[in-house]
């Protein structure tokens, strides 16, 4: 053989692995359904109901499902109830895992903290606030980080939060559904006016200098959407949000309201954020206790839609939106990825 026909044959077999290796390989910054751990609570039936069907539609590993045992007819665990269940959470899943899916609505809160944020950083003082004073920061916050636990020692999490197991299902199915659909949706940025809970208004130029090149923005001026079929993103400042069963929203949609209660699931005096999620969307965020205003307590509408429309899951893309989320709850299907490129 001729050294000009060797060359283009080890050419050949060059461009043929790496070919191989592209198909091969995972969509980066993204996590995975070996990468989380699902925590069930066998003293509550529908917990259980929701982690079986969980583990099944996203077949997560067994290894990856912890089992816990404690009431849940309450909103709040005491702190230190809640330290002996998270060790028993540790001791029972692989250390390489990197985020947690919850299977209940209730408790929501630990303390003074979110469930979600107990879990992920263990009950800590600093997460927590009386009066209007700010929380600790976190070094995720738009981080590039794709793996938190071996990158910064802590793991996310979210609750798979739902009021019966057929919402559950909807949810999670909804979820699933998502996976790489490069939705052709919309995103929905609401200004009601209300001057204590429109604070988020001010980043709204932000939100669309960062994404407004990638899907459309729309700006609108209202008490509330109604009549809207292609809602991807919504996000507003409202007590209560009117009209939601009046919409329609694609699958992996994110949706969530800047209020002080949302996140006290079933017992709020506000609308609750599980009525996103009842509505369709497939995520939402909502704090625990009162948050007062403070931006960085809630959601950066721009920051989240850009990383989930790099391609990152729910669960990190919301937890990388919120500067200071001791106090709030995240919900949804953590690991929904509608904007994940196909391998």
């Amino acid at each position: 053989m001729s050294r000009s026909r060797r060359t283009a044959a080890l050419i050949r077999a060059a461009l043929a692995a790496l070919l191989a290796a592209l198909l091969h390989a995972a969509p980066a910054r993204a996590l995975g359904p070996r990468d989380l751990g699902v925590i069930i609570n066998t003293a509550d039936p529908l917990s259980v109901a929701i982690g079986e069907y969980y583990v099944q539609a996203r077949k997560i590993p067994p290894a990856n499902i912890a089992r816990v045992h404690f009431g849940y007819h309450r909103a709040i665990l005491p702190a230190d109830e809640f330290a002996a269940i998270r060790k028993s959470v540790e001791a029972q899943l692989p250390a390489s895992i990197q985020a947690y899916a919850l299977t209940w609505a209730r408790p929501y809160r630990v303390d003074c903290m979110s469930v979600t944020s107990a879990f992920a950083f263990g009950f800590d003082t600093r997460y927590c606030a009386s009066g209007c004073v700010s929380t600790q920061l976190i070094a995720y916050y738009n981080s590039d980080r794709d793996r938190p636990y071996d990158a910064l020692h802590f793991r996310p999490a979210m609750s798979i939060a739902a009021a019966n197991i057929a919402l559950a299902r909807a949810l999670i199915d909804r979820g699933v559904a998502s996976d790489g659909t490069m939705p052709h949706g919309t995103a929905y940025l609401v200004m009601t006016g209300d001057r204590s809970r429109d604070v988020r208004t001010v980043g709204f130029a932000d939100a669309q200098m960062l994404v407004g090149d990638r899907i459309p923005i729309h700006l609108v001026s209202a008490p509330a959407l109604e009549n809207t079929n292609d809602i991807m993103f919504y996000f507003i400042g409202a007590m209560r949000v009117p009209s939601l069963l009046t919409n329609h929203f694609l699958p992996g949609a994110v949706a969530d309201h800047l209020t002080s209660y949302g996140g006290m699931l079933g017992d709020s005096t506000q609308m609750d954020s599980l009525q996103w999620l009842e509505a369709g969307a497939t995520g939402s965020y909502g704090t625990v206790v009162e948050p007062c205003n403070f931006t960085a307590k809630f959601p950066n509408p721009g920051l989240l839609m850009r990383h989930y429309l790099d391609g990152e899951t729910l669960i990190e893309s919301y937890w990388k939106s919120v500067a200071m989320p001791g106090q709030g709850i995240f919900i949804g299907e953590p690991l929904a990825a509608p904007y994940r490129k196909a391998p």
